[in-house]
């Protein structure tokens, strides 16, 4: 049976991460308020990001930059999304 926790972004109980996504406090945290499906969209757009501002994950402003907009995109706030970026339509 996997295990559930109570989505922070989607403010419902749904099929946790099985480990920790990133290493220290921050994937702690993820790992216990954060749904497999909240993460996998946060992915998707963490790769559009990285690929549309051409960011350098060794550079210490952009990898500052991720998390905010991470932080941001958990809390259902306004987030960074690439320029001219459609959704898909269902």
């Amino acid at each position: 049976m996997s295990r559930t926790v109570f989505c922070r972004k989607y403010k419902a109980e749904l099929p946790g991460l099985a480990v920790p996504p990133l290493p220290g406090e921050l994937g702690q945290q993820i790992y216990e308020e954060i749904s497999q499906q909240a993460w996998q969209e946060w992915q998707a757009n963490q790769t559009m990001l990285i690929n549309e501002h051409r960011l350098n994950l060794m550079d210490p402003v952009a990898r500052s930059f991720l998390t905010g907009e991470m932080e941001r995109f958990f809390d259902n706030e306004d987030y960074a999304k690439p320029e001219g970026y459609v959704p898909p339509s269902s």
